[in-house]
């Protein structure tokens, strides 16, 4: 939160350790040991959040027995997900489920728990505000939250007291919450963002020539991104951090990884200092991409 020259903003994402994940996913899900180098790499390069989720697949269990064999499960901040299949207003469902998540991570209390779908946002007035909040009563929990997909609904959330945080999508491509001037409310707020998809599940880091047939429809606009990232003189990998630590200062940038070299390599760029210009050069030429790249489901 103090400042961007470190690495205190960028938080790991484990849905790779528990899952295989991502289309540009060649190594599919690390086996255990492969996983504490992942989380220990991120620890010594100044990571201290980790975002994970209920149905993240073996994702909490490993992060958890990682967490405790490097000796930091009392230090580190883990934000999880509720599995969107239990019913969110059935208080003895939700208690058990959260406790199922702080046994399996061993640790004192998570730093967030949110719900993992916006749709479940609609239950908040029904009687979900109160679960959750027992839940920060009850010192398992420290902040809660929503993960979207819509600007609609993280401006709805950011309105909403009990709610601390949204985690949404945004990258050189997705600029849909900065234009609905979603960055600015939370900041007027208070409340903290996590962004999530900085590398639109890896697309944006491959080489136009590798996309498969069915998504010839993205390769104009990653030919344009590979185009800018040569003019500037940066990896694509450097331009698609380094315009969110430009671009929104405020906000905690989540990147999974398959491999230790990923977080070194992710580390190191975060730490580097971005050309201010970067910002409205992405923002010109990125202005209006089409949802059909944007949306993984479309794919």
């Amino acid at each position: 939160m103090n400042g961007i020259s470190n690495s205190n903003n960028l938080v790991l994402g484990t849905a790779q350790i528990g899952l295989p994940y991502g289309i540009a996913n060649k190594t599919g899900q690390p086996d255990p040991a492969v996983a504490v180098a992942i989380i220990n790499e991120a620890w010594g390069q100044g990571i201290r959040e980790f975002d994970t989720a209920q149905g993240y697949g073996v994702s909490e269990e490993i992060l958890g027995k990682a967490l405790s064999e490097i000796g930091i499960t009392n230090e580190a901040g883990i934000i999880s997900k509720f599995d969107p299949n239990i019913d969110h207003l059935n208080e003895t469902a939700m208690s058990d489920a959260l406790d199922r998540s702080v046994k399996r991570l061993g640790v004192p209390m998570l730093s967030g728990i949110m719900l993992h779908r916006e749709e479940l946002f609609s239950l908040w007035d029904k009687g979900l505000a109160k679960v959750l909040q027992a839940f920060v009563t009850s010192g398992r929990v420290k902040r809660v939250g929503v993960s979207v997909y819509s600007p609609d609904k993280a401006i709805e959330a950011l309105n909403t007291d009990g709610i601390d945080m949204v985690q949404l999508p945004t990258n050189i491509l997705d600029r849909r919450f900065e234009n609905a001037g979603v960055f600015r409310l939370a900041e007027k707020k208070k409340k903290q963002i996590y962004i999530r998809s900085v590398f639109l599940q890896g697309l944006l880091l491959m080489d136009p020539e590798e996309i498969p047939a069915k998504m010839a429809f993205a390769v104009p606009v990653l030919e344009k991104f590979k185009t800018l990232s040569h003019d500037l003189g940066l990896t694509r990998q450097e331009v698609a951090l380094g315009f969110l630590k430009v671009g929104f200062p405020h906000a905690h940038v989540i990147f999974g990884a398959e491999t230790q070299d990923q977080v070194k390599q992710n580390a190191l760029i975060w730490k580097k200092k971005m050309p201010e210009l970067l910002r409205n050069k992405v923002r010109t030429l990125f202005s209006d991409v089409s949802e059909k790249i944007l949306n993984p489901v479309l794919w």
